[in-house]
């Protein structure tokens, strides 16, 4: 498709290249009048005034075409019973370019805002929290609608449908509750223990280093099965700190326990980091901790996921990309579920204080299960009905859906009684009705 607007901008450019990419189709950008009007190609008019009779035509907003970050006036009003904002004139109702570059982008993350309690951009900051449209792949929604007013206007135009898929993730933070920790570890949390009075954790603790029982986040073999079964494509994060600290609590990468179990994964599945807590504060240690894993899991790792999804825009991404990182998978909130970037789709991070599209391919995740116990508070039973909406409305839009599970939900830990068996009816129940 034929694309005219008066001035080519880098902003312009990278939607149009995600366009590109979602429809798997070309959209080419040109600011020569005279060679739109005269093209017999498929035409997009974006700009003030309509130019042929053929075209489809949307006035455009100034966001696309305007330097540097600044706040942005957005009321929202509802079109075919979602949400919009950007109203305009023309073919479609509103500037789809600029919503969406508006949201994909991240633009609000880089306006001043409320912080959570651990230095996170806050969800209650959000325009989809705030005007009810964080449980939704609102841009995915937005071109479907889109799609339809080009196969109307433009019968000729052929746009391929993505297919509906899902990719599970686990982030290993914390491999196991009670082997391979050493004395003082193994001492202190007997301690807190029993002065909380908790004789049961006390008796696991001993049972399970004795060998009598197994750890309760020892889930890998079960996680293996579940794979086999239905013939899932899993990716894991690891965190290899090499020193313990508040956040990060994982096995150290040293004890020959950590490394095989990050090469037993590293051989059949797919393996990212997970950059440590202490690394946000010394950006010198994602390096180290991604050459600690290549060595250990005996290939590259190029992809990357923050622990307890802690970053901030565009600082973070920037030392990924200069430790290496081409594919990123902490776009999601960290106190809750839903779509940060309002999107079931991958796409490249545009950093906005430099104006262009960079190599770091962003893939959002929408569901967490430690959001929906830890913040949400929901029961198991909450948490499916939770995790189907989120299966459910993808599918509807053939997105990608990523989830995030950990190994300690699904083990026997008595905390978490009940995930396991969510987890399993939602595989089993999405396979049954999909494969994928």
């Amino acid at each position: 498709m034929f694309v005219y607007a008066a001035t080519i901008t880098p902003r312009l450019q990278y939607i149009f290249d995600f366009l590109s990419s979602h429809f798997k189709t070309e959209f080419v950008l040109t600011s020569d009048k005279q060679v739109f009007i005269a093209s017999h190609e498929a035409k997009l008019n974006y700009s003030d005034e309509r130019m042929t009779s053929v075209e489809i035509w949307i006035k455009h907003h100034s966001l696309l075409f305007e330097d540097g970050i600044k706040p942005q006036q957005i009321q929202c009003f509802d079109v075919n019973q979602s949400k919009a904002f950007f109203k305009t004139e023309g073919d479609f109702p509103f500037d789809i370019f600029a919503a969406s570059f508006y949201l994909i982008s991240r633009y609000e993350e880089y306006l001043p805002h409320q912080k959570d309690k651990y230095g996170r951009y806050a969800y209650q900051s959000s325009l989809a929290f705030n005007e009810g449209f964080l449980h939704l792949p609102l841009i995915n929604i937005w071109l479907e609608e889109f799609r339809k007013v080009l196969a109307q206007k433009e019968a000729s135009f052929s746009i391929l449908h993505s297919k509906f898929s899902i990719l599970p993730t686990y982030d290993i933070d914390e491999a196991f509750s009670y082997k391979h920790k050493g004395l003082i570890r193994t001492v202190g949390g007997i301690a807190r223990a029993a002065f909380k009075g908790d004789a049961d954790r006390v008796k696991e603790r001993i049972a399970v280093l004795q060998s009598r029982y197994n750890d309760p986040f020892d889930s890998y073999q079960w996680m293996d099965e579940l794979h086999q079964r239905y013939d899932l494509k899993p990716k894991y994060f690891f965190l290899v700190s090499s020193r313990l600290g508040k956040y990060d609590r994982n096995i150290l990468p040293h004890k020959q326990v950590m490394k095989d179990l990050i090469l037993k994964h590293a051989k059949k599945y797919s393996v990212g980091l997970h950059p440590s807590w202490q690394s946000g504060d010394d950006s010198s240690l994602i390096k180290e901790e991604g050459k600690r894993l290549e060595e250990i899991a005996q290939h590259p790792i190029t992809s990357s996921r923050q622990h307890f999804i802690r970053f901030s825009l565009p600082d973070t991404y920037r030392r990924l990309v200069n430790a290496g990182i081409k594919e990123e998978f902490s776009m999601g909130y960290g106190s809750i579920n839903g779509f940060r970037a309002s999107v079931a789709s991958p796409f490249y991070w545009y950093d906005l204080e430099k104006e262009e599209q960079t190599g770091l391919l962003v893939y959002p995740f929408c569901y967490m299960e430690a959001n929906s116990f830890f913040e949400q508070k929901f029961t198991p039973e909450q948490a499916f009905d939770e995790i189907m909406h989120y299966y459910k409305v993808i599918k509807d839009i053939n997105g990608l859906m990523i989830t995030i599970w950990h190994n300690t939900f699904l083990g026997t830990d008595n905390m978490f009684k009940g995930w396991k068996e969510v987890y399993q009816q939602f595989i089993a129940t999405v396979s049954s009705q999909r494969q994928f």
